[in-house]
């Protein structure tokens, strides 16, 4: 294969697969015992939605599908289209179906298109006018309305496994002639982090070089750090903050510290962080260790006073503290248990005797009277809440 000029496409384009056996990972998807994989080989594909990170394969997978299908293989970006677009493509295939062929319409990042553009996929999906085969790196449950997602079957799609990326990347090598060592091609897979096109593209650009031998050095100098997975708006941000909570929660400060790290490394914003170690503190430590709040609230303000890069230092601090305090969540239970009696009471009113008497008119009205002052009192036989809740108990 020829080096790639600047009209050429991405190698990532030119190497993608044509048909399975060329499709490295994924096996619990569309490996030979799966729904997607009978479904292909008998030509029953329904309307699907792949959900995965970005290059999971769910492009090239759609492509192969139609190819495996022989149906027609049209293409939307739901960044760059809308229902103008779509409704050419539905012209299309009402002419496809008078050859007796189907239409696959493809539409990357289809979590893109808003309410209405997605209604307009119904009826022709219902009628069979087209197949669909959605790709989006947004959770299918948040990005796509109910009456399209019953339509559709999901397909997940995961990080492919460094083992595939190197699979992906020794089949693109037998295109060059350059030589290229197991611990290379194990670093590029490593760097890729789950991405088969980040890994081409890295391949490339070291091609690119013209070296005679791709070397480890080559590879650094070409990507100085990995692209860490993470969306400060989508789910990964989500994932990820819920993963170093619940390793705080469960004791574990090594895990709490790399989840920390992956936050941080991804370009989180440590505010974002600190706050969450504040509610921590009081939801998951509260009595166990009072100090656990004191210390969070330090690290808020230090991580607004200081800022990255050098706050991480306060988090990590915090964050490891936090995870090997003792816990108590009683205080968070009991308020939930006191809201559901709000709820459940409505607007109980005071007793008198609690109520401040400020004015004589108040005083008139029996405000505090009957009140027990416990610094002075012996009798210490007093309630507190109104009479409907008469000794009950929230916290322990």
């Amino acid at each position: 294969m020829e080096k790639n000029n600047q009209t050429d496409p991405p190698l990532a384009y030119k190497l993608r697969p044509k048909n399975l056996q060329d499709f490295f990972g994924q096996n619990k998807a569309v490996g030979p015992e799966s729904f997607l994989y009978k479904a292909i080989q008998q030509d029953r594909v329904p309307s699907l939605v792949f959900w995965g990170p970005p290059g999971s394969g769910k492009t090239t997978l759609a492509s192969i599908i139609a190819g495996q299908t022989d149906s027609v293989f049209l293409e939307l970006s739901a960044v760059t289209s809308g229902v103008k677009d779509l409704r050419k493509i539905i012209d299309k295939a009402r002419e496809a179906e008078w050859e007796e062929k189907k239409t696959i319409l493809f539409i990357d990042e289809i979590h893109r298109w808003n309410k209405n553009q997605q209604d307009a996929l119904l009826p022709h999906i219902e009628n069979g006018t087209i197949t669909l085969i959605g790709a989006t790196t947004e959770n299918p449950g948040f990005s796509i309305n109910s009456p399209l997602l019953s339509r559709i079957k999901v397909i997940v799609l995961e990080s492919l496994k460094t083992e595939d990326l190197v699979q992906i990347i020794k089949k693109a090598l037998k295109n060059f002639q350059t030589e290229t060592s197991k611990d290379t091609i194990n670093l590029i897979a490593r760097i890729a982090n789950g991405d088969a096109r980040a890994a081409l593209n890295i391949l490339e650009s070291c091609l690119a070089e013209k070296p005679k031998k791709i070397t480890p050095d080559l590879v650094k100098k070409i990507i100085e750090k990995p692209q860490l997975l993470h969306d400060r708006q989508g789910e990964e941000h989500y994932n990820l903050i819920s993963a170093l909570i619940k390793s705080m929660r469960g004791s574990d400060p090594n895990a709490a510290l790399y989840w920390l790290a992956r936050l941080l490394e991804g370009g989180e914003d440590p505010m974002f962080v600190a706050r969450r170690l504040v509610i921590f503190a009081s939801e998951d430590i509260g009595l166990a260790n009072n100090s656990a709040l004191l210390l969070a609230n330090a690290a808020f303000d230090a991580c607004r006073n200081i800022g990255m890069p050098e706050c991480w230092i306060n988090l990590s601090h915090t964050v490891s503290y936090l995870a090997k305090s003792p816990k108590s969540n009683a205080t968070y239970e009991a308020y939930k248990k006191a809201k559901q009696d709000v709820y459940e009471h409505g607007n109980l009113p005071v007793p008198p005797y609690l109520k401040n008497a400020p004015t004589e008119f108040m005083k008139n009205l029996g405000y505090g009277q009957g009140y027990k002052y416990p610094h002075s009192e012996n009798d210490q036989n007093q309630d507190y809440l109104p009479p409907e809740l008469k000794n009950k108990k929230y916290l322990g």
